[in-house]
């Protein structure tokens, strides 16, 4: 837990990150830089698919709508959050000649998207045939 504020404080103080063992080469750095903007672009999809849900299918009940928007814009904000603390994590782990850190998110938030997907094609094939 102390790790967690450690880097959640290094969010808003990235010259600090940089006080840590040696630069890497700036490749690796400017990479981790573009899969922390993959993860942000992610996480824009799934806030934007959440207030689609609710916006767009007002003929779903209202307890089906709220729960899917919810489930996507709550994995948009935790997709956002993950992003900046993966990317300093994996930033001082290159310093430090360290190897990548390990994260089960991805397989978390495929799952849930998963969920959510299976949700509204069985919501869709139900009014569909009704």
């Amino acid at each position: 837990m102390i790790e967690f504020v450690r880097n959640v404080r290094l969010w808003f103080v990235p010259g600090e990150v940089r006080e840590e063992g040696r630069t890497p080469d700036y490749r690796f750095s400017l990479a981790n830089e573009r899969t922390f903007l993959a993860w942000l672009r992610t996480a824009l999809a799934l806030i934007g698919g959440g207030f689609a849900v609710d916006q767009f299918l007002p003929d779903l009940r209202g307890s089906w709508r709220v729960g899917l928007a919810l489930a996507l814009l709550a994995s948009g904000v935790l997709c956002s959050l993950r992003a900046v603390n993966h990317w300093v994590r994996c930033e001082r782990a290159m310093r430090r000649g360290e190897d990548l850190p390990a994260s089960r998110f991805p397989a978390l938030l495929s799952l849930v998207v998963a969920v959510v997907a299976v949700a509204m094609v069985v919501l869709v094939l139900v009014d569909w045939e009704g």
